[in-house]
């Protein structure tokens, strides 16, 4: 049997044409997708959360210094965070403040709530309590991030 010039170009054609992924593999590639995607993301939310909570932790440890210098200065602490930044009304505490304390005031922790503070302290009977409501924004909750020791 003699193949004509014609008949073998249509056969190489032909063939050429069928070069596309059959749909066995286009579902073999989407099903290693998705295994691949269902490890993955719960790890990346994983680490965004310890983020928060690191970024959280670095915050009171600023406030925290921020208020052992004013205790320097005025020897006590001060009624309120925004008096880290905001000199006093009160002459005699006016000229002992050496602050601004802290460059800018820090309003909210990493989920938006603000910082809670007392001057008189709850968990340290000597001292302030200073603290994030953690994650969950409730207060007294065991995620709640401060000052003292758990």
């Amino acid at each position: 049997m003699r193949c004509s010039r014609r008949s073998l170009t249509l056969i190489r054609r032909r063939h050429k044409t069928h070069d596309a992924f059959t749909l066995v593999e286009v579902l073999l590639v989407l099903i290693i997708l998705v295994i691949i995607g269902s490890i993955v993301v719960p790890n990346l939310f994983g680490v965004k959360d310890k983020a928060d909570i690191d970024a959280a932790k670095a915050q009171v440890n600023a406030l925290k210094s921020a208020m052992n210098m004013y205790r320097l200065d005025q020897n006590k602490y001060p009624a309120s965070i925004k008096d880290l930044v905001e000199k006093p009304s009160d002459i005699a505490m006016a000229e002992k403040w050496r602050g601004p304390y802290l460059e800018s005031a820090i309003k909210a922790d990493p989920w938006g709530n603000e910082y809670q503070y007392l001057a008189q302290g709850k968990q340290n009977a000597n001292g302030y309590d200073l603290w994030s409501n953690g994650p969950d924004g409730q207060n007294g909750s065991d995620d709640d991030i401060g000052n003292w020791e758990k």
